[in-house]
């Protein structure tokens, strides 16, 4: 009997009529990006504030399909999931100086016994502390772990919808090696687990290089989609793919490549993701050292590895929207297929769609149900449109005549007439 009901609160909730959160006409005047407009139009998110947004139903299915292959390629390299405060205590970032430094970004504020709070930025501090714990000998490294938290950062220049947030989930890596052999070796492997990531999410990138900053000599790369709505400028070469941020590069617009015989371009690009090799700032800091095998004391060498999945999905929606909304690619739709349900004086056309959702539903098809009784059909295929699920079935008189179900995918313009089965093939396997 549990299951049952269980199973049937499943059903419910995958009902448009009763979805939370419904699709709005008109953007919001507020915004400039094509990701704040259609995000908060299709229902996805509700904007509290300049750079907060709450993620309603259909956007945290969305976040949680993100999530999924974010999880997939790094458990596949060794990575064990955990989860880390928010909350940190000054005394732990001033052992790093970055207390002071990251006070403009950081929100720092007391608790009611005085003892002065940051709300983490990052957790480098964090995981060198817990990590001096597990780790004494070289036969304890290396050791990779991650997680995917929210961040608080007191951005002044939050603006583009998802992309740049004050409050935001942050999937980071962290990497502890015995020596810089080793982390070379690893960051080689998260290089290629991060490009999986972003050709599973269908998005155009560029592996680019960038600054160091204060923790190496050496560039780091960042990995750059090149949007209007981005913050970064790259200079790029379309041939053989190499990349720089501007920042670091001497290179100019039109130059020939270093690495080829094309020209490099100059283009403004959203940072996705990025990789980094800290060396030991901060397992010096926090005491965090090993015992080689010849029993000598040596620091931790770290790297750290981002991605922000909020800012993901926002790039997804920048380079996968048409005129009419969103245009979902397979591994982020928030549903596998949009049922629409043409209104119908005949009640053959409600019980044929209730029998297919339900069908769907127990083939193991994820299914957003659109059962609205005060919608026409065009309101209907317009919100599937802004929604943008990978397929839209309809269903209606005519098709029921010809005992056939109308398939269009979303970045088609053609819709196709397919029997039952076949429908149900289609979506188990394309």
């Amino acid at each position: 009997m549990f299951s049952f009901r269980v199973f049937w609160g499943i059903i419910s909730f995958m009902k448009q009529s009763q979805l939370f959160g419904k699709t709005q006409r008109e953007a919001p005047k507020d915004e400039v990006s094509a990701n704040a407009k259609l995000l908060e139009r299709g229902g996805f998110v509700y904007k509290t504030m300049a750079g907060v947004y709450d993620f309603l139903p259909l956007g945290w299915r969305v976040m949680d399909k993100i999530n999924k292959v974010i999880r997939e390629e790094m458990n596949a390299i060794g990575g064990q999931e955990l989860f880390l405060t928010a909350l940190q205590p000054k005394e732990r970032w001033e052992k790093t100086n970055r207390w002071e430094v990251m006070k403009d970004i950081m929100y720092q504020f007391k608790d009611h016994s005085g003892r002065e709070i940051g709300l983490a930025t990052t957790h480098e501090e964090a995981l060198a502390e817990i990590a001096s714990r597990s780790v004494n000998s070289y036969k304890d490294l290396p050791l990779f772990v991650y997680q995917i938290q929210t961040k608080f950062r007191d951005e002044p220049r939050a603006k583009s919808g998802l992309i740049r947030g004050r409050e935001f989930l942050m999937k980071d890596l962290y990497s502890f090696h015995a020596d810089e052999e080793d982390l070379n070796r690893f960051y080689k492997i998260a290089d290629k687990a991060y490009q999986k990531i972003f050709k599973r999410l269908d998005l155009e990138f560029y592996v680019t290089e960038a600054s160091g900053g204060t923790f190496t000599k050496d560039f780091t790369h960042e990995y750059q989609v090149l949007s209007d709505a981005g913050e970064d400028w790259i200079l790029y070469c379309n041939k053989c793919r190499f990349a720089q941020n501007k920042e670091v590069s001497l290179l100019k617009e039109g130059e020939k490549c270093p690495k080829c015989s094309g020209s490099m371009q100059f283009g403004k690009s959203i940072e996705v993701g990025n990789i980094f090799k800290l060396g030991t700032k901060f397992s010096e800091a926090h005491k965090l050292y090993y015992s080689d095998d010849k029993g000598n004391k040596k620091p931790v060498i770290m790297g750290s590895y981002g991605i922000g999945p909020g800012r993901l999905m926002a790039t997804i929606v920048e380079a996968h929207n048409d005129e009419w909304g969103i245009v979902w690619p397979d591994e982020a739709t928030p549903f596998r297929a949009h049922l629409i349900e043409v209104k119908s004086s005949d009640s053959k056309v409600k019980d044929y769609a209730e029998k297919l959702y339900k069908e769907l539903l127990a083939k193991g098809v994820e299914v957003l149900y659109d059962d609205r009784e005060d919608k026409t059909a065009g309101e209907k295929f317009a919100d599937a449109d802004l929604i943008g699920i990978s397929w839209r079935l309809v269903v209606s008189e005519k098709t029921i005549e010809k005992s056939v179900i109308e398939v269009k995918k979303r970045d088609s313009d053609k819709s196709r007439l397919m029997a039952k089965a076949e429908v149900l093939r289609v979506l188990k396997h394309d």
